[in-house]
């Protein structure tokens, strides 16, 4: 379910000093030369897991956590959601399951943790990463610019994070890839799912701008129809809780599945991504390539 609390952007502030690796922002990440949240990758191919709600240490969520640290990935998208509800004990369950990833994730939050954030989220991120976790920042692997946004900043508290965005995105070419917890649209019949209004100014902000979006929220795997030039996956099946049944007729999809745990699976390499969906066990459940213009 949507949080009810609002995640207002701080402003950067005299606090928000460069340190000699790291930067100590808590809004946008800061323009100019200040080391990123995350470190950009290089320029070669890079494989890069994206997964949400999977944080807790279940039966199910564990073999999620293995098929990824196995793969040795060059880059971990963590789409939100750490369960039950992103406490400092939470966000232990997460650390025995994804804590060795740690410096290779770019997370962004999701509703589940939000009202905690100040006891786990923010905290636990800032023992990983050295400062407290922005609410939205970029980074690049192998020739793709990376967002990270924030779906619970919203109504007239979005302003910030959209200029921000909008900026980001009105260089040439679309070779960009943006994440986020709640999708804008989904097949989900449920409450737990279905299409999400609330963030389609980040859907309008990126679409035709991001080659790719990825978000979680749903608990299963789908990957719709290109809409103007951008692909929307869902990639929330990491084990958590009841899989959320699917209207397998939604003409807008070309893949669904709810009744496999697994993660996607994206190769990067300048001006094209290889996507699987990747099912607990190896099983390749569905592949996809999408192309890019750098400009």
């Amino acid at each position: 379910m949507r949080s009810v609390f609002v995640r207002r952007a701080t402003k950067i502030t005299v606090a928000c000093l460069t340190a000699v690796l790291i930067s100590s922002c808590s809004g946008g990440e800061p323009e100019g030369g200040s080391v990123p949240f995350v470190i950009s990758g290089g320029p070669g191919p890079a494989t890069v897991w994206a997964i949400g709600d999977a944080g807790h240490l279940g039966e199910r969520e564990r073999p999620v956590a293995r098929l990824i640290a196995d793969a040795n990935p060059d880059r971990l998208l963590y789409l939100g959601d750490v369960y039950e509800t992103g406490t400092a004990e939470d966000f232990e369950d997460y650390d025995a399951l994804y804590g060795d990833l740690a410096q290779l994730t770019a997370p962004t939050i999701g509703n589940h943790e939000f009202p905690n954030r100040a006891e786990g989220y923010d905290p636990y991120w800032e023992s990983k990463k050295g400062r407290t976790p922005p609410a939205y920042y970029t980074t690049d692997i192998a020739g793709w610019e990376i967002l990270s946004l924030d779906s619970q900043i919203f109504g007239d508290d979005q302003g910030e994070q959209l200029s921000w965005l909008r900026r980001k995105v009105a260089g040439p070419g679309n070779c960009r890839l943006a994440f986020w917890h709640e999708p804008r649209y989904s097949a989900g019949e449920t409450t737990g799912g279905g299409d999400e209004p609330g963030v389609d100014d980040l859907w309008q902000s990126v679409q035709g701008k991001a080659a790719l979006v990825i978000n979680a929220h749903d608990h299963n795997m789908q990957r719709m129809k290109p809409v103007g030039g951008t692909v929307q996956f869902i990639s929330g099946a990491g084990g958590h809780g009841f899989r959320y049944p699917l209207d397998e007729d939604d003409p807008r999809f070309d893949f669904l599945d709810e009744d496999h745990d697994g993660a996607l699976r994206i190769r990067l390499s300048p001006g094209r991504a290889t996507l699987d969906f990747v099912a607990v066990g190896g099983e390749v459940l569905d592949s996809s390539e999408v192309s890019c213009s750098r400009g």
